[in-house]
This record gives C-alpha cells, sequence and structure tokens, in this order.
C-alpha cells in the first residue's frame, strides 16, 4: 500500500505514469465517458484547512469513478474536539477506503499515514502540494512545453515553491526560484532537491533577482503572497514582495511563447497584474481543470497498489 504525501516519495517513472493515466481519464471524460475504477469505494476527506478547487475537485473526481466523497470538516467531527489524530486515522481506516487530508502541518499528514491502514492522500500541508504540481506538469505537457522545460518560480518560498523543487528534481528539468529575502524556501527541501538532481540531472537554480530568473524561462509561475493563515501579515508581506509582480516587462524577459501558471486564487496588481492573467487565462483554467484530472488518477493509481 502507498500513499500520496510528497512528490520526494516517487520516482520519475511513477509521476510520468500517474501523469499518462490522467490524461487517459481526461480524454475519456471530455467524451462523456466515465470508467467506474472505484464502484462503490469512499473517499473520507478532511479538511482543516477549507479549500475551493481541493474539495469540488475531489469531490466530483471519486463521484466520476464511481465512488463517494465524505467531507469532513473539522469543526464537524471530533478531530476539532480534541481527539487525537491517530485516532481518527484508525477509526476512519476501518469505515471508508481512502482519505484525503488539507491541513496546515505536514507533520500532522504523516501522523495520519503513520497510523492509517488505507491509502493517504496530501490535498496540502504547509510544506508542500503535491497535486497541484501534478496539475501544473500536467498543463505543461498539453502545452507542450516539457521538452527542454525551463521554468522559474517568482515569489514565497512556501509549499508551491517546495513542491515545485521536487517535481525538478525528480523529473529533471531546470527550476529557477526566487523569493524575496526572508522568504527564501527550506533550506532541507532544497538540499533534497539538489540530492534528487544528482540523478535526474536537473538543475535546480536560487536567484537573487526576479528578472534573472525569468530570463529565456519556458513556463513562468508564482503564487499569492499573502497565503490563509498569514492574513495579519498582509501589509508586510506587500511592501516585502515589491518588485515580484510578474507583469509584461517581466514576461517579456521570458521566451517569446512562454507560458504562464498560478494555482489560485491569484490576486491581481500582487503578484500576477491583471493583462498577464488576462493573456494566459486559458492555460491557468485549464491548469484548475486538471487538478480533477491528476487527482483521479492518483485516487486510481493508490488503489492499484492495494
Amino acid at each position: 500500500m502507498r500513499h500520496f504525501l510528497t512528490l520526494r516519495d516517487f520516482s520519475k517513472e511513477e509521476i510520468l505514469d500517474i501523469i499518462s493515466l490522467a490524461v487517459k481519464i481526461k480524454k475519456r471524460a471530455k467524451k462523456g465517458k466515465f470508467k467506474p475504477y472505484m464502484k462503490d469505494k469512499v473517499l473520507g476527506m478532511i479538511f482543516e484547512k477549507s479549500s475551493t478547487r481541493t474539495r469540488v475537485s475531489f469531490e466530483v473526481g471519486i463521484h466520476q469513478l464511481g465512488g463517494k466523497g465524505l467531507f469532513l470538516s473539522s469543526d464537524d467531527i471530533q478531530l476539532g474536539r480534541g481527539e487525537p489524530l491517530k485516532d481518527t486515522a484508525r477509526v476512519l481506516s476501518r469505515m471508508v477506503d481512502m482519505a484525503m487530508i488539507r491541513t496546515f502541518g505536514q507533520e500532522r499528514i504523516e501522523e495520519f499515514a503513520k497510523y492509517s491502514t488505507i491509502p493517504l492522500i496530501s490535498g496540502l500541508s504547509d510544506r508542500y502540494h503535491p497535486m497541484q504540481l501534478l496539475a501544473d506538469y500536467m498543463t505543461i505537457c498539453e502545452h507542450g512545453k516539457d521538452k527542454n522545460l525551463i521554468a522559474a518560480y517568482v515569489g514565497d518560498g512556501n509549499n508551491i515553491a517546495h513542491s515545485w523543487l521536487m517535481l525538478a528534481s525528480k523529473i529533471g528539468f531546470e527550476l529557477r526560484i526566487c523569493s524575496p529575502k526572508g522568504y527564501e524556501v527550506n533550506e532541507q527541501v532544497l538540499n533534497d532537491a539538489h540530492e534528487f538532481a544528482k540523478k535526474s540531472g536537473a538543475k535546480i537554480l536560487v536567484c537573487e533577482k526576479p528578472k534573472n530568473a525569468v530570463k529565456n524561462a519556458s513556463v513562468v509561475t508564482t503564487d499569492t503572497w499573502v497565503s490563509m493563515g498569514q492574513e495579519s501579515e498582509k501589509a508586510k508581506r506587500q511592501s516585502d514582495f515589491q518588485g515580484f509582480m510578474i507583469d509584461d516587462k517581466m514576461m517579456a524577459l521570458a521566451q517569446k511563447n512562454a507560458m504562464f501558471l498560478h494555482c489560485l486564487p491569484a490576486y491581481r496588481g500582487y503578484e500576477v497584474s491583471d493583462e498577464v492573467f488576462e493573456a494566459h487565462a486559458n492555460e491557468i483554467f485549464d491548469e484548475a481543470e486538471n487538478r480533477l484530472h491528476v487527482q483521479k488518477a492518483v485516487m486510481v493509481w493508490l488503489d492499484r497498489q492495494r
């Protein structure tokens, strides 16, 4: 049995296998065909941190696979009243077939997985957001940008940045990361990426200036400067991130037909200009849709490992 907690736990071949399955599932879905890979199976979806895309994509996804999703807010279950996470894991393991948790701390995901006897999927933590990066890479492949890929991430050194590091170091492409001082990526995650890159041939660069990261990139990406739970830091963060907005001038430094991706929600005028967002809206919303398809693929893939 396998869990899906972070891309660091998966090989290049496994990641590409999941992407290939997602493409297959998406093609069928576009024709209105939904193979019941998980007929009558139940996915327990624990949300300690709320979300639009994660909830809708998992709930619709398990339905399209022939199963049922249970939305479990921490406000509605005993977990929110002090029950140990390990007990919740052991109870759900006896009642549902698979679980997804979206939470604040990576350590909570790892604790749940330790006591779970069913596959667990990370819907997001403070350290990683692996589902988003699978969707990103699927979109990159669909748009033909996976060959000689040079990706630039400009913004907060957060869970999205960490997941980009894991994806690049496993797949083997060039990734440039640029964050303001004080918002750099986690040193251990960066070191792990460099270690994985020795095998894959990935090129991992940390740039001091956004323009150096974006120059000649084929894919440019960013994330919100103020994530959920950081609202009290909003004014300071907006000040600290000045000069990091992806606007037309910044995109002009990238390759002529470079993609721009954003995991959403996007705040125009902060991390991205309205002009750049709208010019690349098709790519961004392909990326958003692909969360649905890669998550279905992950559920099917994990179910096959049991």
